[in-house]
């Protein structure tokens, strides 16, 4: 599990890729002061698993279906990447449940400057957009942030001055592709009202959610 708050910006050095699948080899620093085998770490958002390592680099293999749900397609050698190691016991919870399992991309559809913010516009699908609330927290990138406005087919994130410096959100350009992944909690909820079969004992529904002033 992680929270969204990118550790680092590493880039990426090596891409071997197969028929449908790649390894990337990422070049990094202060994550690499505490890494083992087997480590799970986000990139861009994306769970992967640490294959090997060294006092400069790692190793993560790309599995067929990541490579088509993801941005990872994309990266290119000197490319840079958001990194986050997972989450431990103790550790600071700053940002928001976030599992490394992107529901899908979306596009950059503009980049404004808001005083000392620039907020982001991202298109998405009618699939992602259900998950999107105002005020609700969505990993772009694998970055925890808070969603400013929502429209039809797009949403809306200011990104602070810290976080523009610390991740990659503002090198990206208008069409550039980026990885989503929704709140967890939302889409556990709506499997358990979608799947609510008829000999279930549970009273909870989207009447009673609606009577009760949650919908």
């Amino acid at each position: 599990m992680f929270t969204g708050l990118i550790s680092e910006v590493g880039e990426i050095v090596k891409i071997e890729k197969g028929k449908h699948s790649a390894k990337l080899t990422i070049k990094a620093s202060n994550l690499l002061n505490d890494i083992r085998l087997g480590d799970s770490i986000a990139v861009n958002g994306v769970c992967l698993t640490v294959t090997t390592y060294n006092k400069n680099t790692f190793t993560v293999d790309v599995m067929p279906e990541t490579m088509s749900m993801t941005n990872i397609k994309y990266l290119q050698n000197k490319h840079s990447v958001n990194l986050e190691p997972a989450l431990r016991v103790g550790d600071r919870f700053g940002g928001h449940i976030v599992t490394g399992h992107i529901d899908g991309t979306g596009t950059i559809k503009s980049l404004l400057k808001d005083d000392n913010a620039t907020r982001v516009t991202i298109n998405i699908s009618k699939d992602l957009r259900k998950y999107i609330i105002y005020k609700g927290s969505v990993a772009v990138d694998g970055i925890s942030l808070t969603v400013a406005d929502i429209s039809t087919d797009s949403f809306q994130v200011s990104i602070i001055p810290l976080t523009s410096i610390d991740t990659t959100i503002l090198e990206k350009k208008i069409g550039d592709t980026v990885n989503i992944e929704c709140d967890v909690i939302g889409k556990y909820v709506e499997s358990m009202l979608h799947n609510n079969t008829d000999d279930s004992q549970s009273t909870i529904n989207k009447d009673f959610l609606r009577s009760n002033g949650f919908m």
